[in-house]
């Protein structure tokens, strides 16, 4: 008797979780296209998330890349001024830290701004078809030096060099002069001991430290600069300001925004056709498991999406393509389990050990190859650029969820429905006719 109650509260606690868990993945996925609106008097909003086959209704919480969205990028290959003795790296992050400053100042707030190879420069610029923004890009940085009276006495040429360096605890920058910058910053320096001197970049205020001492000899150093990034970024951007980097345009594209809308439109309605396929292949194949991985495929598409959104990553074309085969991914780990658990069947196990040991059998296959996609992924952001690391971001991503639905959701759905009451191997598998029901 006990043991029969026992059967029968689990099968209701098993429908009832089926259901909650049925009635979370439809509300997920109706507020992922939809978003939804909180009291009081809709203040608070959860933005949609989920991608549509329409463009213009595609959501705002999901940021675009310039190849989907349209815009400008041009690449630069970047050279040290003859006679120059700076460290190439820092003219180059100093160069693309000017130019990230000008165009945020210039309201261009979601341009990208990296390095491409070993000295070039690629400068992604959405909603942009101009020309004359190349302009702000490739104009010389401009140095200013302020006296304590507000006068400029000198200019960003009469620099040769500025570099990080650490002494005593302190985090400080080296700078040594031209000739003729020498005999101005002496001048001053001997005329402003316990004044400010203020350094300028494009009308920015970079720094202004206090003059302790004449600096006569054409070499110096700024101190108590507080911590070696910041120090590191101001030497960067001095050294810049004086010895800018020369760039030469190489290539300069442009995407219109009808194209980008295109792209969007093709690419997830094709990620929908697809992911239907599998959806019908799986149920034709694994019949009720088919059933069940299609419903954790479809809370893999929700998760996914609302982590894109969440984590702000930027969807480019490439990275679409890191979604669809995270999906197929996905897949492959349930085959695997499926695969296993109708060999425990057809060897005349009961469904419910078969599904214990068909995730134990498969838990190797799938972690080895998810470990070494992941990998892959990890190496790619590391080491690529551009659109190579949009598609290896959401390709990283799309492995983790898949793990997490495949590990965790697929083996949940299983035990539920087993224990549910939906123990007829049939329901699985193709049986012989001389086979019997195998119950749990």
């Amino acid at each position: 008797m006990k043991s029969g109650k026992k059967r029968v509260g689990g099968k209701t606690g098993a429908i009832i979780a089926l259901c909650v868990l049925l009635v979370i993945t439809i509300a997920l996925g109706v507020i992922g296209v939809t978003g939804l609106s909180l009291p009081p008097r809709g203040l608070y909003k959860v933005l949609s998330w989920l991608p549509t086959t329409n463009s213009e209704n595609w959501p705002q919480s999901l940021s675009l890349g310039l190849d989907l969205r349209g815009g400008m990028y041009v690449e630069y290959s970047g050279k040290a001024p003859e006679g120059s003795t700076a460290n190439f790296e820092e003219l180059v992050e100093g160069t693309m830290s000017i130019i990230r400053e000008r165009l945020t100042d210039k309201g261009f707030t979601e341009a990208n701004v990296q390095k491409l190879g070993n000295d070039g420069i690629r400068v992604e610029i959405p909603d942009v078809q101009d020309d004359t923004v190349l302009d702000l890009i490739g104009a010389a940085a401009k140095l200013e030096f302020y006296s304590p009276d507000g006068e400029v006495f000198m200019t960003g040429d009469m620099v040769k060099t500025a570099t990080y360096y650490y002494s005593e605890g302190d985090h400080q920058i080296a700078f040594t002069l031209t000739d003729e910058g020498t005999r101005v910053f002496g001048d001053m320096t001997a005329a402003s001991i316990g004044k400010t001197i203020a350094i300028y970049l494009d009308g920015e205020q970079l720094i202004a430290p206090t003059v302790q001492s004449a600096i006569t000899n054409g070499s110096g150093v700024i101190n108590g600069l507080g911590s070696a990034e910041r120090a590191t970024t101001i030497a960067a951007k001095i050294q810049s300001g004086a010895l800018p980097l020369e760039l030469t345009q190489q290539k300069v594209d442009k995407v219109s925004a009808t194209l980008g809308q295109d792209a969007v439109s093709s690419s997830v309605r094709a990620a929908l056709i697809g992911i239907l396929l599998i959806m019908v292949l799986m149920i034709v194949r694994y019949r009720l498991n088919g059933l069940i991985a299609s419903w954790a495929l479809t809370i893999y598409t929700i998760l996914l999406f609302m982590l894109i959104a969440l984590f702000h990553i930027q969807l480019t074309l490439p990275g679409l393509a890191g979604v669809v085969l995270g999906i197929g991914m996905a897949v492959d780990a349930n085959v695997i389990i499926f695969e296993r658990f109708n060999e425990e069947v057809r060897k005349g196990r009961s469904v419910k050990a078969s599904v214990r040991a068909g995730f134990k059998n498969a838990m190797s296959a799938i972690l080895d190859a998810n470990v070494t996609t992941l990998i892959a992924a990890i190496v790619l952001l590391f080491f690529g650029t551009g659109s190579i690391q949009g598609f290896a971001k959401t390709l990283l991503l799309g492995v983790v969820v898949s793990m997490f639905t495949a590990i965790m959701v697929t083996r949940f759905l299983m035990n539920r429905f087993v224990n549910a009451g939906a123990t007829n191997v049939s329901l699985y598998t193709k049986v012989k006719a001389d086979e019997k029901e195998v119950e749990a």
